[in-house]
């Protein structure tokens, strides 16, 4: 025997669910659960018009995936903010479903979820998470030169008149190179596990600002007091918020190893230049250095895994190969395309594009 409508809406209310139901018909809600009238504040006679209540920067979006959803598509879930009168913003992740009942009525049903603080939790986790691959970077673009530096004045110094008979002094600079030669290959090491183990992770995407982020991941490679890095990096943004749907650890990862390389392949003099903006249902990014740029020969094979067009930075800096295959995986998981004009002597210039959030 099919249970009552009243014994239904007494479960879901015992649940402690923000469950809702809207008829797409009459344009109204059926059903609002005491839950999800408390997470929007709702109040009696005010419940048909929540659109009013989304942040107006996200409305587009809200809307957009709503139609998509009476269309036809699966909408998983859908995060956006909503804000509240002289309060600060809320984050709501809703997870609607399309239903047809037996009299032809199509009703979106579904729940949401107060996400607020799970949301600035992520946000700090991820921050520092980007914080650390963008210092890893300048570490090891920091720590080559000197290293290589160590390496080849020590093989000189072995070879000068006085030295070639003394036993003790060629075996302490041998000591000197064999460990300035471990050190370099250990710093690469090390990030390069970080990288592939991030890229082995399984995609957790979410509709994030891209400026906030850039901005974050720039601000570490200027400095508190002052940049960092020899060269000059300058970051455009289009607007002030820029969405898209991704997965933004293992994305800003992507991105800091085109930063990284470009540092590795620019003189100290050089400057780099990234940038965001829209275009149309997409997210163009951009990453341009005035570099050594890269031989025309190995632009074919730049993506591959072992790509002969790996060659150690300026001062030095190691390269597997990998990265950039990596950064092509990363980018096509994001439904997104990579590629890049370069000409040698001039600089190379970097183009990601993904679709908007």
């Amino acid at each position: 025997m099919p249970a009552s409508p009243g014994l239904c809406q007494a479960l879901i209310e015992r649940s402690g669910q923000a469950f809702f139901a809207y008829d797409t018909g009459t344009e109204a809600f059926t059903y609002l659960s005491l839950t999800f009238k408390a997470i929007f504040r709702i109040r009696e006679g005010g419940s048909d018009n929540l659109l009013a209540l989304v942040h107006p920067e996200d409305r587009h979006h809200v809307a957009e995936k709503l139609t998509a959803l009476l269309e036809g598509e699966v909408v998983h879930s859908l995060e956006f903010r909503v804000r509240h009168p002289g309060q600060e913003e809320q984050w709501v992740c809703l997870t609607p479903s399309l239903l047809e009942d037996t009299s032809g009525r199509r009703l979106v049903i579904g729940h949401a979820e107060d996400i607020t603080a799970s949301r600035h939790y992520n946000d700090n986790l991820k921050k520092f998470s980007n914080k650390k691959n963008s210092i890893l970077n300048i570490l090891s673009h920091d720590l080559a030169a000197p290293l290589a530096n160590i390496e080849s004045l020590s093989a000189l110094l072995s070879e000068q008149p006085g030295q070639q008979g003394n036993e003790e002094s060629q075996k302490i600079i041998g000591l000197i190179v064999q460990s300035s030669r471990k050190g370099s290959k250990l710093i690469q090491d090390f990030l390069n596990q970080e990288f592939l183990e991030s890229s082995r992770t399984e995609l957790v995407t979410r509709r994030v600002n891209l400026v906030e982020k850039f901005r974050e991941t720039m601000e570490e490679y200027q400095g508190p007091k002052g940049k960092l890095i020899a060269q000059h990096i300058e970051f455009l943004a289009a607007s002030g918020e820029i969405y898209a749907e991704v997965d933004d650890n293992k994305f800003m990862q992507a991105v800091n190893n085109l930063l990284s390389n470009a540092i590795k392949f620019t003189p100290d003099v050089g400057l780099i230049t990234v940038s965001l903006e829209e275009e149309g249902d997409n997210v163009l990014i951009k990453v341009a250095d005035t570099g050594v740029g890269i031989p025309e020969k190995y632009h074919a094979s730049l993506f591959d895994k072992f790509t002969p067009a790996r060659r150690p930075g300026l001062k030095g800096e190691a390269s597997t190969g990998l990265g950039m295959s990596i950064i092509k995986t990363i980018v096509e998981w994001h439904r997104g395309q990579i590629w890049f004009e370069s000409e040698q002597g001039k600089g190379t210039t970097f183009y990601i594009r993904i679709p908007k959030g």
